[in-house]
């Protein structure tokens, strides 16, 4: 989300699936005093690499700070600020609200709209899925809101650029 209301900003960092390597980059961030707002992890089309998306907020010298540092860390292979309009952002999350009969229809309007489904039904709690932008999920979160949430996990942005290729095949932008 580069450069967006908020100044919020997505990194995709590759970099050698091996133990520590995530520590090291979160351990930088503090070192800098800069907070994470997401992070997810995942092994990439290559398995001797993982990527991690960082999603976070600050002004253009914090960002060109970070995208500096993390280029010269040990492990790490490409790193590259994602552009809100070349690339492609995804958020899950799981809710689980209180299972109200007098709701059923809101809950079931609400879950439409957002192309949510239940993905667990108990007496006591509903547990619903949705996929979608962060703008998409906040507004499903404030539409169920008084439905009763119970609990909620989100699992952080997770981006790729749109087009052919893959990041790790660009030239590096210094």
């Amino acid at each position: 989300m580069a450069e967006t209301t908020g100044n919020k900003f997505v990194i995709a960092v590759y970099v050698e699936n091996k133990f520590g390597v995530l520590t090291r980059v979160t351990s930088m961030f503090t070192r800098r005093g800069f907070n994470i707002d997401s992070l997810t992890v995942g092994v990439t089309e290559s398995p001797e690499y993982s990527r991690i998306t960082i999603t976070m907020s600050g002004d253009g010298y914090a960002r060109a700070q970070m995208l500096n540092q993390l280029r010269k860390l040990f492990n790490v292979k490409k790193v590259e600020l994602l552009e809100e309009v070349d690339a492609i952002e995804r958020e899950l999350v799981l809710v689980k609200i209180k299972n109200d009969p007098d709701k059923h229809q809101r809950v079931l309007a609400a879950l439409d709209i957002f192309k949510a489904k239940i993905i667990n039904y108990s007496v006591e709690a509903l547990c619903i899925e949705v996929t979608g932008t962060p703008d998409k999920i906040d507004a499903l979160i404030e539409m169920i809101r008084p439905l009763g949430i119970i609990e909620l996990c989100r699992t952080g942005i997770v981006a790729l650029q749109k087009g052919g290729g893959s990041i790790l095949e660009q030239p590096d932008i210094n």
